[in-house]
């Protein structure tokens, strides 16, 4: 029985491999591509400039290094951790795509999932390129993360990209009920962009925001992991308790989502 097991777990990871292998060289044809959405990810340094060029009173008892670093890492965290699978499972389900990936042996799930990792790698050098300019526009910007930091940061933003995914992936099930489902994403953003800590540090939040923001996924996608690499004081153990805990909520909903919403699907396409 465990040879069996370990049979299915070997050519499952050679389908994964696969996968990956084939979108990264995709990839890698749209590094232009791929170069505009990265720098189209700039809006932490934007408001790190708002933040840093007016006389706020909050900067008073925020320390500038605090806000350079934090707004840095934001950065970098949503850089790999962004999310477009319902636009793409959109246009794969209106075209017809999606009628040959459910032929296949694996579910598309994966399909997208590595599409999304593959360009995360893609992303990784001009990410670099870019943090170098950052630091030498800048001044007082640089900083080295303690590796423990760093390791449990990379940690955090692995975990942060699985849980936003999910959440999306979760809403990409209305395409088989509404042609349209991806205008849901944009609603997703406003929350994202408020409650996350992406354009200001949550604690410059009044405290009811503050309890509101930690009761969804978003503090756990983009604050913790961007105060984990800019060395600030949090707690391990709430930090990723709640990424462990929405990943198996998301996860676990998702499945459900799937074998409801996929009794619903008929071929689209020319």
């Amino acid at each position: 029985m465990l040879t069996i097991y370990l049979k299915k777990l070997f050519q499952f990871s050679r389908i994964i491999f696969s996968l990956f292998s084939s979108q990264y060289a995709l990839m890698l044809e749209y590094r232009a591509e791929i170069t505009l959405w990265a720098v189209s990810g700039l809006l932490p340094l934007i408001m790190l400039a708002l933040w840093t060029g007016i006389e706020n009173p909050l900067v008073n008892y925020l320390e500038l290094n605090y806000l350079k670093r934090y707004f840095i890492s934001a950065f970098i965290v949503r850089q790999f951790t962004a999310v477009w699978v319902m636009i793409t499972f959109e246009e794969d389900h209106l075209d017809g795509k999606l009628s040959p990936y459910l032929l296949q042996p694996i579910t598309p799930f994966w399909r997208y999932v590595t599409s999304h990792l593959a360009e995360q790698f893609t992303r990784i050098p001009i990410v670099v390129i870019m943090l170098i300019i950052i630091f030498s526009i800048i001044p007082y910007s640089f900083w080295l993360p303690s590796l423990s930091s760093l390791i449990f940061g990379i940690i955090a933003i692995m975990l942060a990209f699985w849980v936003r995914f999910l959440l999306h992936w979760i809403f990409c099930m209305c395409c088989f009920y509404n042609d349209r489902a991806s205008a849901i994403e944009r609603l997703l953003l406003i929350p994202y962009l408020f409650l996350s800590g992406l354009v200001a540090p949550l604690e410059t939040f009044p405290e009811i925001i503050k309890k509101i923001a930690y009761i969804t996924p978003y503090p756990y996608i983009m604050s913790f992991p961007a105060r984990l690499l800019s060395g600030q004081d949090v707690s391990l153990f709430l930090g990723f308790t709640g990424l462990i805990g929405w990943f198996i909520l998301l996860f676990s909903i998702s499945i459900i989502t799937w074998k409801i919403a996929i009794r619903h699907y008929s071929a689209m396409g020319a």
